[in-house]
């Protein structure tokens, strides 16, 4: 893969990718996945895959408007997954971070969110830890937010993508300004003590200057943190047959990303990772220490991924909306047993630990800790990764081979996409889309 042919080549938000998940013959029970593994400071997903849209750039597991019997029995075989999964992990294990995400988990009903929360706590326990749940402007009233807040939910993400009804359509996300507003207004009424504000830049129509009302009317509501996604156009989504000319709209999302960076980072906010920022006065979570390269995951619903030191599986992917429904359709009818088992997923040898490791420090702000790194594997990163050599020439890397430069963090997705391995690449690669 040539690292020249776009700063946008892909968000690796995951390492490896769920393409690059195969089934998993035999099915190994969940017991012995788990039985090794430390499981004291563990991170617990639940996945609610429904939406009241499908928004144009998604390709997230979701389903949109779905038949009110079909949601009351994802719940109730919710909470058989979550039996069975708890009963393959050992008794003292504990969570150090949980999260609700989606779909929007808020497409619930306030007495649904009652029910998953309940869930929630059996699953992963009732111990105060940092919890966030994702939210959308249609479906985040004062009722449901009011469970979130009962519940200790000490973040909300939601998704305004753009301040501008214009925008949002263009992006395939139909909204009123005015239910934004709304929205976020309930948000702070509940004092939930941090609120994340997703924003898109690269929308069709969008400039400078309506990039900067977006961003100045987030600023307004002083939001803990931003995030700042580039617009893909990915094959299946309701985008998905627009065309651009590549190099000119790299040009103009790369001039909106800065823009951005030098209006937030004015504004008191640091940032994180190409798309993070977090106002420097924010909170800090309190909360057992949790450390994604060292300590596992535990997801629940049809949507999640799991992950262990050298396994990461998951149910089936897809992103059509007649696969997104028929996976669902098969999880529903799943008898219980079924999930004391991982079916699909990847193994990661030593390199592939190694190489996760990497990915998951560099492309954040901080980069990786050289020492940790030698104590876990006994070996330099720099020595198992030289082509770091390369991004150190380009500028995007600093001489101590750990930590991305500004340029570097803003081609964050070629760098790493690049670093993926030639394995998890041809597995990617000889995915059929669903």
């Amino acid at each position: 893969m040539n690292v020249d042919d776009s700063p946008y080549q892909g968000y690796l938000y995951a390492y490896p990718h769920k393409t690059a998940y195969r089934k998993l013959d035999p099915r190994p029970p969940l017991d012995e996945v788990w039985a090794a593994e430390p499981q004291d400071a563990l991170f617990g997903y639940v996945h609610l895959p429904f939406c009241e849209m499908r928004c144009g750039f998604c390709n997230l597991f979701t389903r949109a408007n779905p038949p009110a019997e079909q949601v009351t029995a994802y719940l109730a075989q919710l909470r058989r997954q979550a039996t069975a999964v708890r009963g393959s992990l050992c008794p003292n294990a504990s969570f150090a971070r949980l999260a609700i995400g989606g779909g929007t988990p808020t497409y619930l009903t306030a007495p649904e969110l009652e029910g998953l929360f309940a869930i929630v706590g059996d699953a992963f326990g009732t111990t105060a830890v940092p919890l966030s749940v994702e939210t959308s402007p249609a479906t985040a009233t004062p009722d449901r937010l009011a469970v979130l807040a009962a519940h200790g939910t000490t973040r909300v993400s939601i998704g305004v993508q753009s301040f501008l009804d214009t925008e949002a359509r263009a992006a395939g996300r139909p909204q009123r300004r005015s239910e934004v507003d709304a929205a976020l207004e309930s948000i702070r009424d509940a004092r939930i003590p941090v609120l994340n504000v997703d924003l898109i830049y690269g929308i069709d129509g969008q400039t400078a200057q309506t990039w900067q009302q977006s961003l100045d009317e987030a600023l307004r509501w002083r939001p803990e943190e931003l995030y700042l996604y580039p617009l893909y156009v990915r094959p299946l989504t309701g985008l998905g047959r627009r065309a651009h000319a590549r190099a000119d709209w790299d040009r103009h999302r790369q001039e909106l990303y800065r823009q951005a960076v030098d209006v937030l980072t004015g504004a008191g906010y640091v940032r994180h990772s190409m798309r993070q920022f977090r106002r420097a006065d924010a909170p800090v979570p309190d909360g057992p220490e949790y450390c994604c390269q060292d300590d596992g995951m535990v997801g629940l619903g049809c949507g999640a991924r799991s992950y262990t030191t050298d396994l990461h599986y998951s149910l089936d992917y897809a992103v059509a909306v007649s696969q997104v429904r028929a996976v669902l359709d098969d999880y529903l009818s799943r008898a219980a047993g079924d999930f004391r088992y991982a079916e699909i997923g990847f193994r990661l040898d030593a390199v592939e630990q190694r190489r996760r490791w990497l990915l998951k420090s560099l492309l954040r702000a901080e980069g990786v800790d050289a020492h940790a790194y030698r104590t876990r594997f006994g070996t330099g990163h720099d020595t198992d990764f030289p082509q770091l050599a390369e991004l150190v020439e380009r500028g995007w890397l600093d001489e101590t081979r750990t930590t991305l430069t500004p340029e570097g963090l803003a081609w964050s997705d070629a760098i790493g996409p690049w670093l993926v391995s030639g394995q998890v690449r041809a597995a990617m690669g000889a995915y059929v889309p669903r």
